[in-house]
Order: C-alpha cells, then structure tokens, then sequence
C-alpha cells in the first residue's frame, strides 16, 4: 500500500468513527442536566408554610387536615419528581434527600387521612399513641440524614438540624397535648423554611446566571 493510499485509508477510517459516535449519541438522545433544587425546594416549602401555620393555631386543631391538599398534591408530589430528576442527573444525595422528605411528608398525609376517617382501624384512645410512633421513626431517619449529611454546606446541616428540633418539639407537644409546645414547633417549622429559600434563591441565582449564595462551609471536611 502507498503512503497515499495509507493516509486515505486513516481518513476514512477516522470519518468512520467519527460518524458512528454521533449516531450514538443521536440514538441515545439529549443529555438531561439542570438542577432538580428548583422544583424539590419550592415543593419542600409550600408544605412546610402550610404545616407551620396549622401548628401555630392559624386554623382550628379540627382542621388538622387543612394543609393536606397542598402537602400531597404540591410538596409530595414536587419532591417525587425532584428525586426523579436528580437519580436522572446522577445526582445520588440529592436524590436521596428529596426522596426521604417525599416519604416524610406522603406518609404525614397518610396518617392524618388515617386517623380523621378511621382508614387504619385505630381507636381514639389509641391515636396519640400512634402519632409519637410516627414522630418518633421520622425522628430517627432524619437524625441520620442530618448526621450523614455533614459534608455538605453547613446551610443544609442547618437545615436538616432545625427540623429535627421540629419533630422533637411535635413530639412533646403531642403527648402532653400542649397547644404551646405545639405553637413553638411551629414557628422552628417557619425558620427551617426560610432556610429553605435560601436554598433556593441559592439554585434560582445560578440557574439564571448568577454566582452562588455563601452557604457555609461543611462541618465534616475531606
């Protein structure tokens, strides 16, 4: 083979590769990016607004079920797709965080129906009792969230902190049948959403071409 039939040969053989690599990537369609933040954070907040407000006595303790149209529909909902979004992305520990809350917050709906239209069978006498067995589970899954999550910005550490003394607080006030205790929750459930947006102000600035907010540095280093 002459050298000129060589170098043709290589050319071909390049613009052969080259040809298959981009119907590969045409076969296996566009590549999903972007940051599920902007949709499991907003959803995280609306709940947690509506949650806060019913435990500072906004509406009556009969209307226990007020926020639940907006915990399934929006924030249940919102964080399902969130967490599918971030696996999607390749993003495990995001997704993990929206899943958790996900559970958190279906599962709260759940117990609430349950218990208001006697759909688990649970006697009156019983449903205090069953609502510290719910506080108390979710009390340890989200200790350690918060303690496997120290790595991150000190921000989500705060973050996950935060609703931790929340569920304490529930706990407390539910069991001793406190409106007080209850109404003190509420207000740790209104800071722990601030803290979410500014989380998401965090998401939304960079997003749109903006840098990031500070978020602290990580308590866990390395």
């Amino acid at each position: 083979m002459t050298t000129i039939d060589a170098d043709a040969f290589g050319a071909h053989e390049q613009r052969a590769q080259h040809a298959a690599e981009v119907a590969e990537a045409e076969a296996a369609g566009p590549a999903v990016t972007g940051d599920p933040s902007l949709i499991g954070l907003p959803s995280f907040i609306v709940g947690s607004v509506a949650l806060g407000l019913v435990l500072v006595g906004y509406v009556p303790a009969a209307a226990v079920g007020a926020s639940l149209s907006i915990i399934v529909a929006a924030t249940g909902l919102g964080l399902v797709i969130a967490a599918v979004w971030a696996a999607g992305v390749g993003q495990s520990a995001v997704a993990g965080v929206f899943g958790i809350f996900a559970g958190f917050w279906l599962s709260y709906a759940m117990l609430v129906l349950g218990l208001t239209h006697n759909w688990l069978g649970i006697v009156a006498a019983d449903a205090v009792d069953t609502q510290g067995l719910f506080l108390i589970s979710w009390l340890v899954v989200i200790g350690m969230l918060t303690l496997a999550t120290l790595r991150l910005p000190s921000a989500y550490t705060v973050l996950f902190a935060l609703i931790e003394i929340a569920l304490v607080l529930v706990l407390v006030g539910t069991l001793q049948a406190s409106a007080g205790v209850l109404h003190i929750a509420g207000v740790v459930v209104f800071v722990f959403a601030a803290v979410g947006v500014y989380l998401f102000f965090n998401s939304a600035s960079q997003a749109t071409g903006g840098g990031a907010l500070p978020l602290g540095p990580p308590i866990v280093h390395g």
